[in-house]
């Protein structure tokens, strides 16, 4: 389990917190800080607003990080801010409610009222998990009922492993979860599947169950089994299930970037470039608000991706600066 006093920061350390800043990164997990590292280095003013609720939180270890597989992602966290601090980057605790455009730059208003203004936004935030309405389900998450072969599998191989199908993708999870375990079954859970991905699942062994799902069967604080609607209990010991992933940009209402629906009918994102560059200009994104299917890996790297890119934008900015304040004094000079 996440151990949040890693990561705690006195009232202190708020008040530090200046008015301005070359950059406000939004979100405080592997994409933000990462992001923040590479403007830091850069010698820009940075500030890192994080609220403390990582979508990771219940797991208890980070996998498939080169370097850092198994750290508890608490450290990982923790190792980020440090670094970040390294370099004179500033990290708070808080939940950003609302931004605007002002002028040139930004403002951004944190649920205590405070606010301040940056030149460039990098968002951050990730997602929110939104669960089937099956009992057992959410309270077991990142214990017993997980999502990702890559970040949970091993942990799991050769148990029983259920698949609740949510969708038509059920049979590319179940069929990553057979790679780990001999012991697969899918729940459909009333949903029907053409004969073609029937076909490739009866041809691997995996069990299908087409009966509706009443809940998970809990015992001893473990999950025993899948309860069908005639109470019929199927055992299993660990259960996988795709959630419907929302963004957590909310707050960007106020500068027209809300989250839309994404294309794969997964959840909600905020659409962006390669680089991070969404519509709005001035404005970056990283990891999973974005990025719905990135690990932890993987959002730290777009995140320093979109770090390079906003200081290579103020560098450009800068520069255009530079060149009309000389033309400006050699034409006064002239005259």
């Amino acid at each position: 389990m996440l151990d949040l006093e890693v990561i705690r920061m006195t009232d202190n350390e708020l008040d530090r917190m200046d008015h301005s800043y070359d950059v406000v990164v939004i979100g405080g997990g592997a994409a933000g800080l990462n992001g923040a590292l590479m403007l830091a280095r850069s010698r820009r003013t940075v500030l890192v607003i994080d609220g403390g609720q990582p979508r990771n939180a219940p797991a208890e270890g980070v996998h498939g990080l080169l370097g850092h597989d198994g750290r508890p992602p608490g450290q990982l966290l923790a190792r980020g801010r440090e670094e970040v601090r390294r370099y004179g980057g500033h990290v708070v605790n808080g939940r950003v409610v609302s931004t605007h455009q002002d002028g040139a730059d930004f403002s951004v208003t944190l649920q205590d009222g405070r606010t301040v203004r940056a030149r460039r936004m990098l968002v951050a935030t990730g997602l929110v998990d939104e669960f089937p309405d099956i009992p057992g389900l959410e309270e077991r998450w990142g214990r017993d009922v997980l999502h990702c072969p890559y970040c949970h599998g091993w942990e799991v191989r050769d148990r029983r492993i259920g698949v609740l199908a949510t969708s038509d993708r059920v049979v590319h999870q179940a069929l990553l979860f057979r790679q780990l375990s001999e012991d697969v079954t899918v729940f459909l859970d009333g949903l029907v599947l053409d004969p073609e991905p029937l076909a490739e699942l009866v041809a691997r062994e995996i069990t299908v169950v087409a009966d509706p799902v009443d809940a998970l069967e809990i015992i001893d604080d473990a999950i025993a089994g899948v309860r069908l609607d005639d109470d019929i209990v199927v055992p299993c010991e660990v259960v996988a299930v795709q959630t419907r992933m929302a963004a957590r940009a909310d707050f960007l209402g106020g500068i027209g970037l809300l989250p839309e629906e994404h294309p794969m009918g997964v959840g909600t994102w905020v659409p962006a470039d390669n680089f991070g560059r969404t519509r709005v200009p001035g404005v970056w994104v990283a990891g999973n608000v974005t990025d719905v299917m990135a690990q932890v890996g993987a959002s730290a790297a777009a995140g320093a991706s979109a770090g390079a890119q906003i200081n290579a934008d103020l560098v450009a900015e800068e520069t255009r600066a530079a060149v009309a304040a000389r033309a400006g004094r050699a034409s006064a000079l002239r005259v």
